[in-house]
């Protein structure tokens, strides 16, 4: 049975809800796990089908806490996750690429399959206030992320991945 690992970090409850609303699509396609970066670890890999990483974007990187879960994760399962089918999902305030672009090269390095453009959702928080505040991911772009859940699920279910 094809298993799909949603790994997410949150400081203000952006990626969260973004990370929340795949898991509620992708849970009725097959067997789904969301876990946050902190609480991961090589095993969840490794019994995984495919993967969704959610994170945030700062100061135009990726969050430290999801960069740290693929710091500890790298080598234990470097060389027995490849060909795996993943997702991104970013939430930025201002544009996302940087992040995006960081969580790609790691995944290729574990020369996993993109299997969707990766999703940034930008929250367009510019003042201290606003990047420090809990974040409300609007419905239209959490329907972008249940669409990203469903999407990987199915195909994890139908062995497409």
């Amino acid at each position: 049975m094809s298993r799909l690992l949603i790994v997410h970090h949150s400081r203000t409850g952006g990626s969260r809800q973004m990370a929340e609303a795949a898991f509620d699509a992708a849970r009725e396609e097959t067997d789904t796990i969301l876990k946050q970066a902190a609480d991961t670890g090589p095993e969840d890999l490794l019994s995984a089908s495919g993967y969704i990483f959610c994170a945030p974007e700062n100061l135009a990187a990726l969050s430290g806490e999801m960069k740290e879960f693929f710091d500890r994760c790298y080598y234990p399962v470097l060389g027995r996750i490849e060909g795996r089918a993943y997702a991104l999902m970013i939430c930025a305030g201002s544009d996302g690429e940087n992040a995006v672009r960081q969580a790609a090269r790691i995944a290729q390095g574990w020369r996993l399959r993109a299997v969707q453009d990766p999703l940034i959702v930008c929250t367009h928080a510019q003042t201290e206030a606003q990047i420090l505040a809990e974040k409300t991911i609007p419905e239209a772009d959490l329907a972008r992320c249940r669409e990203t859940g469903q999407a990987l699920a199915a195909g994890l279910s139908m062995g497409v991945f």
